[in-house]
Parts: C-alpha cells; structure tokens; sequence
C-alpha cells in the first residue's frame, strides 16, 4: 500500500495535470469557436459551386479538358490531412487508418499510390514506413490561410495534367458538430459530371460566352474552393476533436482525484489507529 506522502504527491501531480487539461478545453473551445464560424460560412457556396460545376459537365458535349479524363488506374494520389499535434483523441489516428486502407485497396489493384502529407501527424506517420510521400504541409493550421490550399492543388493538379498521377482523392476528418466528426474521402480528380435532376433551379441555360469558356474560367476556382473547404473542415475538426478530449481528460483527472482522496484518508485513519494503539499498548505496559 502506497504511505500517506506518495499519495500525497499523486494528488498534486494530478491535480496540475488537471489544470493543464482544463486550460487546453478553453483555449480549444475558443478555436473552434472561430473554426466552425469560418467552415459553416463556407460550405454553402462552396458546396453549390462545386454542383453548378458538375451540372455544366455534365451538358458539356464532349468535354475535352484533361482534368475530366478517365484514364487506366496506373498512379494514384491520395491527400491525407491530419493535425501537426496530438492530445485530440482518434482525429489523427482515424485518418491514417483510413488512408492506409485506400493506399493497401489500390495497391492490390496493382496501382501505385503517391501521397500528399498534410499535417505532421500524416507525414512522420508515412515517412516513417518509407511511403511515396511526394509533398508535405507542415504547421500551415497554426496561420490557416487560402494560399496555402492554392499550393496544395497546384502541386496534385500539374501532375494530373503531365499524366503523372491517374486519380486524386482526398481524406479528412468532417466536422458535423462539437461532438460528432467522419472520416470523409471525396475524389478531387477527375472531375465527374453530375446530372441537374431533381433541383428545379437548374435548367437548360444557354451560356453566354459558351460552356466550355466558362468551364475553363471557372476550374481553378474550383478546385481551390473545395480544398480551402477540406482544410476549414478539417481545422474545425481538430478543435472539436481537443476540446472533448482534454474535457474527458480533465473529468478522469477529478475522478482520479476522488480516488486518491479517499486513499488519502484510508492511510491517515490507519496511521491514526496505529498511533493510538501504540500509546494505549504503552501505557498499559508502563501500568503493568
């Protein structure tokens, strides 16, 4: 049984693991406060650009851009985003799991897999287990800026276009609520039409100055708004993702507290009646 100063000593060291904890749930809570503000102004238009887009590949006859092109599954890219820190209890954990499962699915396909790091968790992870990591993004969450998904479709986009890779996904953690984050992988390339049924707002338009020139203008957008939207969802997230974490970490510490409270107690009442004993046991030698 542990003596009454050891456990003394646990309580403190837990309770300033306590501290610790609770202080990273607020500064969390305040993050995703702005997170989730900045992703749930976001999605709406990116989520309509992205189906306006796909309604007008879809009514483009013959559609000849290199970006729709289906090709023979040679090489395939895969974004995995995690979080450049841990202490967020499966975020990291269930994106590596899940790209490692699509990398092993196309590798079985006989298809070889090239994969973009985005976060340190993804890339320590893979560089470690000597995957094809062809770019790597470090620490762009601590600034999160819309150039920084810019440069990642810039990097995946060029090697689609010089046939390099044959499809792109990407795979991140969804933020559906504080409490609630999915694991998503969503196919950036090629793009694929979308027929316009069952939304009353599309029709047969006539395009001024024509389908494919508006297509052509309007692709890069694209692509850098839906990127710009994985990494905002994904930023939230994480924030999400901390906060329960470090708040289920704090109650085990309070719960941990109790216990050892209680042990505390059990060891000053057995060092008590020890005591006592002693003195009784002393005197009635000393009376004898």
């Amino acid at each position: 049984m542990a003596t009454l100063r050891e456990i003394r000593r646990r309580i403190a060291s837990v309770e300033n693991i306590k501290q610790v904890t609770e202080a990273m749930r607020v500064v969390a809570a305040a993050r995703l406060r702005r997170a989730q503000e900045n992703i749930l102004a976001t999605r709406p238009f990116a989520e309509k650009f992205n189906a306006i887009l796909s309604h007008l590949i879809a009514q483009i006859e013959n559609p000849t851009h290199p970006l729709l092109e289906n090709r023979e599954l040679k090489n395939v890219c895969l974004i995995s985003i995690s979080a450049d820190r841990g202490l967020c209890g499966s975020f990291n954990s269930n994106v590596i799991r899940t790209t490692t499962e699509r990398a092993q699915h196309y590798q079985d396909g006989g298809a070889a897999v090239k994969i973009i790091c985005v976060g340190r968790r993804t890339r320590d992870y893979f560089v470690r287990r000597e995957y094809d990591v062809i770019a790597e993004y470090v620490n762009i969450f601590r600034d999160l800026k819309f150039e920084s998904a810019v440069d990642i479709v810039h990097e995946f986009e060029h090697l689609y276009t010089e046939l390099q890779i044959d499809k792109v996904e990407v795979i991140y953690n969804n933020f559906k609520s504080a409490i609630l984050q999915t694991v998503l992988v969503e196919q950036l390339l090629p793009l694929t039409p979308e027929a316009p049924t069952g939304d009353e707002l599309f029709l047969d338009y006539l395009y001024e100055p024509g389908q494919e020139e508006i297509f052509q203008s309007v692709l890069a957008k694209h692509l850098n708004m839906q990127m710009w939207k994985v990494l905002l969802d994904s930023n939230a997230a994480e924030q999400a993702a901390r906060m329960a974490a470090m708040e289920n970490a704090t109650r085990n510490a309070t719960d941990l507290i109790d216990e050892l409270i209680l042990q505390r107690n059990r060891a000053r009442q057995t060092q008590i009646t020890t005591e006592i004993s002693e003195i009784v046991s002393g005197a009635a030698a000393l009376e004898g």
